[in-house]
């Protein structure tokens, strides 16, 4: 259970990961250590054997023995080659068959072992354990003159430089286990580091609620992933505290709205209860009180519901709509109630609206236009309603503006017209009908097809709403 943890997972990783490159290194440093010190030891008997190959060629003016005896008796005097030794390096002369004829005091009764070198490979290198010399290094140089030739052989001991390696490995090895001690440690911190704040994150998102909806992280100190998942997350709890905040208020506004029509319902209910048998007057006032009050329950739902599919977005058809048609079809779907009301109802249309095509869904675009069309038939007493489709200039976009004659919209008004169940002063007279829902679902329907809707005054008197939606394509 241990190593499903995270944490677990990440130090183990770094663990086994630094840990491999630690012997890596210290594996390649012992090899180049062992390679340089024999690198040494090589160096100095090949300086040590070819200073006595160029004695015996007579090419250095090292020799202060005598220029009439031969070389060869020279070097083999009693302590001749102690010139050349030290207490780890040992010279020996040998015949060229192999045989000792000279050795350095140092040697004692020891020897190397034979090795003969040729004219075509007169250099030779080996190791070899000579007791009680140890573990050496020997260079054997075949090496003519006038008349004859010898064998100078130069050993050197690797006991000092094995010594040497030893104790450097001791040191990398204590070096690696340090290494490790501080690699656990470490791996263990950053990994408490990496996911301290996640576990921050986890225990935050614990903590929501739809009634603790204020909680924030507020890391906008840091600069790296996790700020940028805290952020997102911070933003995620506005929208969620938003979104919240406007159900709230939608259950608080409709249970406002649909008390009304209820009450009357029920109050109307009990009046035919007691009187309809003794009082056809109070009878027909009571059914006609809740037929009236019945159809406006079933509008304010119906419109609850149309609302709940434009926000919904993403269950809704999508083919491409000419907008002329469409709000051809508003305007004669509403002619008659502006004609009731003695106002003008006017298409005028731009060259450019032919043209005009969005992507969407055909019946909610016509309740839009037909939503606006009531609002200003609503709103307005006399005078006239004027519509228009035009396609914005230099932009791939066309808008629809619905322009009234009516009373207009007061400043405190303009910025929440759009929400839902909201009421203009002059709306809540209950003259006017209406559920406080139509601008909001015109709102609704234009967010979902990418556009936007704004509401103004007019100079001259009464309101002007524009929606501006995405064009598709032009037709020809």
């Amino acid at each position: 259970m241990t190593f499903r943890s995270l944490r677990w997972r990440i130090a183990s990783f770094y663990i086994a990961l630094l840990i491999g490159v630690i012997i890596v290194v210290a594996a390649v440093l012992a090899v180049q250590l062992r390679s340089l010190l024999l690198d040494e030891a090589r160096a100095k008997i090949t300086r040590v054997g070819g200073d006595i190959a160029q004695l015996v060629r007579g090419d250095s003016a090292l020799s202060a023995i005598g220029d009439t005896a031969p070389i060869a008796q020279e070097l083999t005097a009693t302590g001749a080659l102690d010139h050349w030794a030290g207490p780890t390096t040992f010279v020996e002369i040998d015949t060229p068959q192999g045989y000792p004829i000279a050795k350095s005091t140092n040697m004692g009764g020891a020897s190397f072992a034979p090795t003969i070198p040729t004219q075509r490979d007169p250099v030779v290198y080996s190791t070899e354990n000579r007791p009680p010399l140890g573990s050496l290094l020997v260079r054997s140089e075949l090496v003519t003159y006038p008349g004859s030739a010898l064998i100078v052989a130069v050993g050197e001991s690797l006991e000092v430089y094995d010594d040497t390696l030893l104790r450097i490995r001791d040191l990398l090895l204590a070096v690696i286990v340090v290494a490790l001690l501080v690699v656990v440690a470490g791996s263990f911190a950053i990994a408490k580091s990496a996911l301290d704040p996640i576990k921050r994150l986890s225990a935050a998102m614990g903590e929501i609620r739809s009634d603790r909806l204020s909680r924030r992280l507020g890391w906008s100190r840091r600069r790296d992933e996790l700020g940028t998942l805290a952020a997102a997350f911070d933003a995620m709890l506005d929208r969620l505290e938003e979104g919240f905040a406007r159900e709230r208020q939608f259950i608080s506004d409709a249970s406002h709205e649909l008390k009304t029509p209820l009450t009357v319902i029920n109050a109307n209910a009990q009046m035919l209860e007691r009187w309809a048998a003794r009082d056809p007057a109070v009878r027909d006032d009571s059914i006609a009180a809740i037929r009236d009050e019945s159809a406006a329950l079933a509008n304010m739902v119906n419109g609850m519901l149309l609302l709940a599919k434009a926000e919904s977005g993403e269950d809704i058809p999508r083919e491409r709509v000419a907008l002329e048609g469409i709000v051809a079809e508003a305007i004669g779907a509403t002619r008659g109630r502006a004609n009731d009301k003695g106002l003008e109802l006017a298409y005028q249309p731009s060259p450019s609206a032919t043209r005009a095509a969005v992507l969407g869904d055909a019946g909610l675009l016509r309740q839009l236009v037909t939503n606006l069309i009531d609002n200003a038939i609503k709103f307005t007493k006399r005078g006239r309603i004027d519509v228009t489709v035009e396609v914005e200039s230099g932009e791939a976009r066309a808008v629809i503006a619905v322009a009234d004659t009516g009373s207009g919209i007061d400043e405190q008004s303009l910025g929440r017209i759009f929400d839902r169940f909201y009421r203009t002063d002059a709306s809540r007279n209950r003259a006017i009908p209406g559920t406080g829902l139509g601008l909001a679902i015109v709102r609704s329907i234009a967010r979902v097809h990418g556009g936007t809707v704004t509401a103004a005054r007019r100079p001259g008197g009464g309101s002007e709403f524009r929606v501006s939606l995405p064009m598709l394509t032009t037709f020809q």
